[in-house]
């Protein structure tokens, strides 16, 4: 509704993520100009923009073209590294605009890629999703990270760290029970020292208790006093760990400023995968106990319609839904690991408050539970004070 007095639009008896009670928000020119508490209700449940820290937009949309259904993370990449042979500028571009566009008719705002780099010059894809982050940038803040087996950042470490320092990136590496495991860790650790890059790894994405390349990067970490720089997504090993040995390490990760990503679409898909035959471990990393130790923790989408995973939408609001159900979490406490806590660590504030930006997805339900317990609910993106258009007719 438009106020009389024409100072703005305002939504009233509006249930808001992190607030009791029922609000009012204003906004005009594209900012919120007022919350307040409201005498109605049944305006809908109001959350802030999502920021989905990571995925893959290099690999999306290429499921059609695996010759099979993976039966492991290793078949996986070895299906995706024949499928890469193929990557033109046009399907790159195609694939990840696709990807793009999805992501924010969902809600997401703020967006972090992984692209494979293999080489000591960049890849085509990182050329495109640079492109594209510029395209995109009125819509979603793409950040880019490199992704690099640890073993092969010890050759072209160099070269992939001037070229992140100069463009703006996050250095990856993937680590799986790699031999001189600290040594190598040091040598990008040294990297990101020297060029003042952030750090994203992939580890430990498997059920082996041997996996333990997570507890050498918190050791790091804390060693070079790198709090809030370094990020570890997976964790998939420390499901099967021992618990008592599990607690100390996440007490040491929240001591040492070590954020974790729990990605359970494509982890519980990959995990104990076996023909004919129901898994029964999902790789789901012990989220409620890192935050409870004080381990930021954050959800993200990972592998969307490929190799990894055949499934998704870009829908991180859907990703959390699973998260919720896999892993037993509070959906009124836990909205922050797709929102608050990932923007932030991604140097944004989406944040809903006076004065900031009207941007926020709003709900047809009463709260975060209810919204989480039907899937099929109405959902509106709000986007500078606009309403946006919806998911239709976008397809890969």
């Amino acid at each position: 509704m438009t106020t009389p007095d024409g100072s703005g639009a305002t939504l009233t008896g509006l249930a808001l993520a992190g607030r009791a009670g029922h609000w009012d928000l204003t906004h005009r020119d594209g900012r919120i100009t007022a919350l307040r508490p409201s005498a109605s209700s049944g305006g809908g449940f109001v959350m802030p923009p999502l920021a989905d820290i990571h995925v893959h937009l290099d690999k999306t949309f290429t499921a059609e073209r695996m010759p099979h259904r993976a039966a492991s993370l290793f078949d996986a990449i070895d299906m995706m590294s024949a499928d890469a042979e193929t990557w033109t500028e046009a399907d790159l571009r195609q694939r990840a605009r696709s990807g793009l566009a999805r992501a924010a008719a969902h809600g997401t705002q703020a967006m972090r890629s992984h692209v494979d780099w293999h080489k000591a010059a960049p890849p085509l894809a990182w050329h495109v999703l640079r492109e594209l982050a510029q395209d995109w940038g009125d819509r979603i803040d793409l950040q880019l990270a490199s992704l690099t087996p640890l073993d092969a950042l010890q050759h072209i470490g160099p070269a992939v760290a001037q070229t992140l320092r100069a463009e703006g990136g996050v250095m990856g590496a993937f680590v799986y029970r790699n031999d001189d495991l600290p040594a190598k860790l040091a040598t990008v650790f040294d990297l990101a020292d020297r060029h003042g890059l952030d750090l994203d790894f992939h580890v430990d994405e498997g059920l082996d208790p041997e996996a333990q390349g997570i507890d050498a990067i918190i050791a790091e970490t804390a060693r070079r006093g790198m709090a809030g720089r370094v990020l570890c997504g997976h964790g998939c090993a420390l499901s099967v760990r021992d618990a008592a040995e599990v607690q100390r390490l996440l007490d040491s990760a929240a001591s040492a400023g070590v954020g974790l990503t729990v990605l359970p679409g494509a982890n519980s898909y990959l995990q104990d995968a076996s023909a004919g035959r129901t898994p029964r471990l999902r790789g789901l990393a012990p989220l409620q106990e890192a935050r409870h130790a004080g381990v930021p923790v954050m959800l993200g989408s990972d592998n969307v319609r490929d190799g990894f995973f055949p499934y998704g939408d870009y829908d991180l609001w859907d990703v959390y839904r699973l998260a919720v159900l896999t892993g037993h979490l509070d959906p009124e406490t836990w909205l922050d690991a797709i929102s608050a806590t990932p923007a932030r660590w991604m140097g944004r504030d989406l944040s809903l408050r006076e004065g900031g930006p009207a941007s926020f997805i709003r709900i047809a339900a009463s709260g975060p539970a209810d919204a989480v317990s039907r899937a099929s609910a109405e959902r509106e993106i709000w986007q500078d004070g606009r309403r946006m258009p919806g998911i239709q007719g976008e397809h890969a």
